[in-house]
């Protein structure tokens, strides 16, 4: 059976320098599937806790890491009517196993990679623009003229969600960060309102003061718990918080004041892309098409890369996103 490259954690969990690179067997693609040659893969949080075995994998997910991609179209399983074809130069989405050498995927979730993109800027779109945008259009129901806050505002999928905001009207568009280097990074090149360093301010009461009182439309929050309370508080009326993420933790303080979910009329949803059905990612997956690539090619919108790394680097590499000091991708070249 052909061999390829692959990053293998030993014993299945652990910690970043469990990882390795070894040789397990090459995939092979199925009905409606291409086989694609890596070219380079994106790093995601998700990543961090699956290799720590903290993250629920979905049944159809390989034990390898990794669910965004570019490459090129090596082979196509039997599929009448395909857009791609072998040469095809492409990025996408998969429910795991980018951290190889190939990958298969379910042609429905490639995208042909335009000549403005290199090849680790279009590895670092597929998870990171189809999540902002899930949150954005899907889940929060955005509305042209509405204001938006973007929690962990350096974050890569805030980085495009703020990007998306502009381009479809938002009235004022907000982020809280960690450091003065990334709130300056969020004003003076991503252009949003008003960035909010969390370590040094009440994000909460500085976004009631900045709104005079009005609250926000639409809050994107990656943090849970800790935050909870804030994002109830801030919100505008009849609002909409999407929970994509609980770095603080699941655990409500005993004090959490639900009130203004009734009074203000709030919806708070959470949502998670990975373990979705093929047939919704596919949707997403044709709305990037249609919403985010135009953009990428004409350069409204910009991938952010904060470091691309080889393939043997992966330990560095998930050493560095472990620090919460980046802001943009971390990428891996093979």
């Amino acid at each position: 059976m052909p061999e390829m490259r692959a990053v293998v954690v030993k014993g299945g969990k652990g910690p970043a320098d469990a990882m390795s690179i070894k040789q397990i067997p090459k995939p092979e693609p199925s009905l409606g599937q291409a086989l694609v040659k890596i070219k380079a893969f994106g790093l995601n949080r998700m990543d961090l806790l699956q290799r720590e075995g903290l993250y629920p994998l979905p049944p159809q997910a390989p034990e390898t890491m990794g669910v965004e991609f570019s490459g090129a179209v090596e082979a196509i399983g039997a599929d009448v009517g395909s857009a791609f074809k072998v040469g095809d130069a492409v990025f996408g989405l998969a429910y795991g196993g980018a951290y190889a050498e190939y990958i298969v995927v379910d042609t429905g979730m490639l995208i042909h990679k335009p000549a403005e993109l290199s090849w680790e800027q279009a590895a670092g779109v597929p998870e990171t623009w189809i999540t902002a945008s899930q949150a954005l259009n899907v889940i929060g129901e955005f509305k042209k003229g509405q204001s938006v806050l973007w929690h962990a505002g350096a974050s890569s999928v805030s980085i495009c969600g703020i990007q998306l905001a502009r381009a479809e009207g938002a009235k004022a568009i907000y982020a809280t960060a960690g450091s003065k280097e990334k709130c300056d990074f969020l004003v003076n090149e991503l252009g949003v309102t008003a960035a909010i360093n969390y370590k040094t301010q009440d994000w909460a009461a500085e976004l009631q003061r900045v709104t005079n009182g009005a609250g926000v439309d639409l809050i994107v929050d990656f943090v849970g718990a800790n935050y909870f309370q804030g994002n109830l508080d801030i919100a505008a009326r009849d609002g909409r918080i999407v929970v994509l993420g609980l770095m603080s933790g699941s655990k409500l303080p005993n004090d959490v004041d639900i009130g203004p979910l009734l009074f203000k009329r709030l919806r708070v949803e959470g949502s998670t892309l990975r373990s979705r059905e093929l047939e919704y990612q596919r949707r997403l997956r044709d709305s990037v098409v249609e919403h985010v690539v135009p953009g990428l090619k004409d350069g409204t919108f910009k991938v952010f890369v904060e470091k691309v790394f080889p393939f043997s680097e992966i330990v560095e590499a998930h050493t560095l996103l472990e620090t919460n000091r980046t802001r943009g991708k971390l990428v891996c070249v093979i």
